[in-house]
């Protein structure tokens, strides 16, 4: 089981990140658009999304730890696999990507709770600098999967 899991979740994750970046995308349209209805709609879906894609990925380090003794999967060091600019890349994006992802579950709830108790110049406030984070963090976890799992696998 743990083998199956450590091999096929991160495409999973991956699946959930680039959902949770097209559910964002519209959530911002809607909201330009001036339908908060389904403003509200899509960015709850892309909450619940990012929440199931966390629940997964932690699931995941467990069962790389269980099947090879180690949380993560390693970028390859071989230069004949990966290109040097590719792991400074791809270690440039996943440093990024880290710093932010921990800062998206505390700012997407606080969004969620500013705007459900009708603060919505609040909510705005926050989301100005909420938004374009989760963004980031939902983009670049889609590339560090790609680097990682299909361009460069080891």
């Amino acid at each position: 089981m743990w083998h199956a899991l450590a091999d096929y979740l991160p495409h999973c994750t991956a699946f959930l990140n680039a959902t949770a970046t097209c559910l964002l995308a519209v959530g911002l349209m809607k909201i330009k658009k001036g339908q908060a209805r389904q403003h509200k709609k899509y960015m709850l879906s892309a909450l619940a999304v990012s929440a199931l894609f966390l629940m997964l990925y932690l699931l995941h380090k467990v069962a790389l730890y269980q099947v090879t003794g180690e949380p993560n999967k390693r970028f390859p060091t071989d230069t004949e696999i990966a290109p040097l600019a590719a792991r400074y890349t791809y270690y440039s994006i996943l440093l990024t990507h880290l710093i932010l992802a921990v800062t998206v579950p505390f700012l997407a709830v606080r969004a969620v709770y500013l705007a459900k108790n009708g603060r919505i110049l609040a909510h705005k406030k926050l989301v100005r600098y909420a938004y374009p984070i989760w963004m980031y963090v939902s983009v670049t976890g889609v590339l560090v999967y790609l680097m990682l799992y299909q361009l460069y696998p080891a």
